[in-house]
C-alpha cells in the first residue's frame, strides 16, 4: 500500500501525521510512505529524518493525494484539498464533520472512506485517538485563559491564583471529561478556585475523589449554569459528544451575568461549540469580544504546541495506520470493531449515526 502524508495547511497548525518511528514500521513490512517536504518542520522533524527512515519526499500535496491509496492527516481536508481526494481513497484524521455540512457533503460526493480519529472507541467506550489531544487542549486552555485575563489582552487584569490577601480567580468548567479534568488540574495547581459542572453523577464522585481541595463538583443544568458563570473570570466549555454537535450550554443572554472582561475558552469550538456566541477563530486572530467577554474560540489549539502534540497523536494512530496498510480498510475493521467506528462515510453513505442525524441525511450501517 502507498501511505501519503501531506503538510497540514490550516492556519498555524504544526503538527504532522507521522512520525520518522511510523515511516520505519510501514516500510519494514513492505509499504511505501510519501512525505510532503517540510511536513514535519514545525514538530521539528526534518526531511533528512523521514528519508533514513525509508520516506519517498514529494514536492507536492497534489501529487501525495494522486499516488496514495491511504493518507493520514491531522486536521480534515480544507476546500484547497478538496479537489485531491480520489474515490476509492482512505483518509484517516480528524474530521469533526457535525460542524461542518459543506464538508460532510464534499466527502459523501467524493467516494473517499473517511475515518475519523475522534469517533473511533475502545473496548472500554473510551476514545483513545481523541484523548492525548483533548489531554492538550485541556491543559493548554487553562494556559491560554490565564493569558488573555491579562489587561493587554483586554481581560479582567486577574492572576490566576491571586496572592496573599487577594483573591484567586474563580473558573467555571462545562464537562468533567478529558479535557475538563485537565483544565481542573492544571488550575487548581496554579491556585485558583474551579468548579467542574457535568450530567454524569459517577463521573463527578471520581472527580471529586481525585481532585484537590479548591476544586468542587456541581451536577450540571441550566439553573446551577448561570449561577456559576455569573461569578466566573474564566469559563471552559469542555463538552463532547462524540460524532455529535456540542450541545449550546451558554446563551448569549447568560453573557450578561458574567464580570465585564472575564473569559471564556470554548474547547468544543471543534464540534460546534457549546456558547452560543462562540465561533471558529485561529491562532493568528484568536479573540474577540462580544458584550463585553472576551472568547477564544481556536479550532486547533493542539496545533500550538506541535512538537508535543505530534508524538502524542502519533503513539496511538500509528497502530491503527499499520492495520489499516496491512489488511486494507474492509478487513481491518472487521477485526478491530474499534476502528470501524471511526467509519464516518464510506464511498458516499454516511455510516455514523450521529453525523447522519445532525444533518438529516441517510445512515447505513459499514
Amino acid at each position: 500500500m502507498i501511505v501519503g502524508v501531506p503538510k497540514e495547511i490550516k492556519s498555524d497548525e504544526y503538527r504532522v501525521a507521522m512520525i520518522p518511528v511510523g515511516v520505519e514500521e510501514l516500510v519494514r513490512m513492505g509499504h511505501r510512505v510519501l512525505i510532503q517536504s517540510g511536513a514535519g518542520s514545525g514538530s521539528g522533524i526534518s526531511d533528512e529524518k523521514y528519508v533514513q527512515s525509508g520516506a519517498e519526499l514529494i514536492n507536492t500535496a497534489e501529487e501525495i493525494w494522486q499516488k496514495s491509496d491511504l493518507i493520514v492527516k491531522v486536521k480534515e481536508p480544507l476546500p484547497d484539498e478538496w479537489l485531491f481526494m480520489q474515490e476509492g481513497q482512505t483518509v484517516f484524521t480528524y474530521f469533526h464533520f457535525a460542524a461542518d455540512e459543506r464538508l460532510t457533503r464534499t466527502v459523501m460526493e467524493s467516494g473517499i472512506t473517511a475515518i475519523a480519529y475522534e469517533t473511533i472507541k475502545d473496548n472500554k467506550g473510551s476514545l483513545p485517538l481523541l484523548t492525548p489531544m483533548s489531554e492538550v487542549a485541556g491543559r493548554m486552555s487553562i494556559q491560554e485563559g490565564a493569558k488573555y485575563l491579562e489587561r493587554p489582552f483586554q481581560g479582567r487584569g486577574i492572576l490566576l491564583g491571586g496572592i496573599p490577601g487577594v483573591a484567586p480567580a474563580n473558573i467555571v468548567i462545562l464537562g468533567g471529561g478529558i479535557v475538563g479534568a485537565n483544565a481542573a488540574k492544571v488550575a487548581a495547581g496554579l491556585g485558583a478556585q474551579v468548579s467542574i459542572l457535568d450530567i454524569n453523577l459517577d463521573r463527578l464522585r471520581y472527580l471529586d475523589d481525585v481532585m484537590p481541595p479548591n476544586v468542587r463538583t456541581l451536577f450540571s443544568d441550566r439553573h446551577t449554569i448561570r449561577e456559576s458563570i455569573s461569578r466566573a473570570d474564566l469559563v471552559i466549555g469542555a463538552v463532547l459528544i462524540p460524532g455529535a454537535r456540542t450541545p449550546m450550554l451558554v446563551r448569549k443572554e447568560d453573557l450578561l451575568l458574567m464580570p465585564p472582561r472575564s473569559v471564556i475558552i470554548d474547547v468544543a469550538i471543534d464540534q460546534g461549540g457549546c456558547i452560543e456566541t462562540s465561533r471558529p477563530t485561529t491562532h493568528a486572530n484568536p479573540t474577540y469580544i462580544v458584550d463585553d467577554v472576551v472568547h477564544y474560540c481556536v479550532t486547533n489549539m493542539p496545533g500550538a504546541v506541535g512538537r508535543t502534540s505530534t508524538y502524542g497523536l502519533t503513539n496511538v494512530t500509528l497502530p491503527y495506520i499499520l492495520q489499516l496498510a496491512r489488511k486494507g480498510i474492509e478487513k481491518a475493521c472487521r477485526e478491530n470493531p474499534s476502528l470501524s467506528f471511526g467509519v464516518n462515510i464510506h464511498r458516499g453513505k454516511v455510516t455514523n449515526q450521529a453525523v447522519a442525524s445532525t444533518f438529516g441525511l441517510e445512515f447505513q450501517t459499514f
